[in-house]
């Protein structure tokens, strides 16, 4: 299983990134790799979406995403291409002057035959560019 976590200071609320993160439909908007979200199923505190997303090729999952209180996400991969198992969340903080600290973590493990070391290098190598991805909507957004 190949993981990786992620820790992020933001120029905006632990509520504000919140809404941002459980904005699923328009992460297609701001994430470069990201080429659609569908809301499958919309409960009150749990979705089911399928992402298609562009690594080294489109590849689509579905995950079901649980909201677990205003600073928690929970998420987990239900079926998909090149996946075996996945699982991920998120913590937001809020932290003085208006600021907030976000931590991201995923687990992936793949169906196909991949060596370890790919494995960890899919999984890590589009953190940084996410969270800028990220910092970019934040300023975009709540212009600070």
């Amino acid at each position: 299983m190949a993981e990786a976590v992620v820790t992020e200071k933001f120029n905006c609320t632990a509520e504000e990134f919140f809404n941002l993160v459980v904005d699923f439909e328009k992460y297609s908007e701001f994430l470069p790799d990201v080429k659609s979200v569908k809301i499958l199923k919309n409960g009150k505190k749990e979705k089911e979406m399928e992402f298609s997303v562009s690594i080294i090729k489109t590849i689509k999952y579905k995950i079901v995403a649980t909201q677990k209180s205003p600073s928690e996400v929970d998420w987990h991969f239900t079926e998909g291409d090149i996946f075996k198992s996945m699982s991920g969340s998120w913590r937001i903080s809020d932290l003085a002057g208006g600021k907030c600290k976000a931590k991201y973590t995923i687990e992936a493990s793949f169906g196909l035959l991949v060596p370890g070391a790919i494995a960890k290098t899919l999984v890590s190598v589009n953190l940084p560019s996410m969270m800028e991805s990220f910092k970019k909507r934040v300023k975009d957004k709540y212009k600070k």
